[in-house]
């Protein structure tokens, strides 16, 4: 072969390995499993990226004898946490091995769901699962991401409530706003759209749209924290 085609070949071999050492490092992720058949959804998955994006999707299951919450629809959604919580949860995740340990306590409580925490990132893997962890952090973590959790199916009822019991949505918002003062449920950025729409939507009682107004102050303060 003569001296050029040599080199041409060469290159050409060369070029796939550059291709592949010039692509970027995944861009890592964690996610949150969670499972009790007991509750509605039974079955959800919360994927979160490091700018907030996140995407959520649940399952129902059996209907339970507790009508209203049999009445929560499937969820496949898109949506954006804040940027400082996504950060709290990158943060528990890498100084926690990439959740690459044994989580599970052993103290004797209740059962209340089954989470699996996963984080996939160019550090590499891990998870572990639990029902309550015996870690302080990762238990805080995961009540932290079970109050999103909460949000969100919300979200999803107050839609279901605008479009078919208009009446029922002032009780619905007024439960939801006082979950929200006592902690129950985390993260109105994850419902921001669906707020807005409420807000905005001039058939509603005032009293509805004030506190749907009061709750999208709420999601703009959770970028400042």
């Amino acid at each position: 072969m003569k001296p050029l085609a040599l080199l041409l070949a060469l290159a050409s071999l060369a070029w796939p390995l550059r291709a592949y050492a010039q692509t970027p490092a995944a861009d890592p992720t964690v996610e949150v499993d969670f499972n009790n058949p007991e509750l509605s959804p039974p079955y959800w998955t919360l994927t979160i990226h490091p700018d907030g994006s996140a995407h959520f999707r649940s399952q129902r299951g059996a209907p339970l004898p507790d009508a209203r919450q049999s009445d929560t629809p499937d969820i496949d959604r898109d949506l954006h946490l804040s940027a400082p919580f996504a950060a709290r949860v990158f943060e528990a995740a890498r100084s926690h091995k990439l959740f690459n340990l044994e989580c599970e306590s052993k103290l004797k409580v209740a059962f209340q769901g089954w989470k699996k925490l996963s984080y996939t990132g160019p550090e590499g893997h891990g998870s572990c699962t639990f029902n309550y962890a015996k870690d302080k952090e990762i238990q805080a973590v995961s009540d932290s991401l079970l109050g999103v959790s909460a949000t969100i199916v919300e979200g999803a009822r107050l839609l279901k409530l605008e479009q078919h019991d208009r009446l029922g949505l002032y009780n619905e918002m007024e439960m939801f706003t006082s979950g929200v003062a006592d902690g129950r449920f985390e993260q109105m950025s994850a419902i921001r759209e669906i707020l807005q729409q409420l807000a905005a939507d001039e058939a509603l009682m005032e009293r509805v749209r004030r506190r749907a107004r009061g709750l999208l102050a709420q999601a703009d303060a959770e970028n400042q924290k």
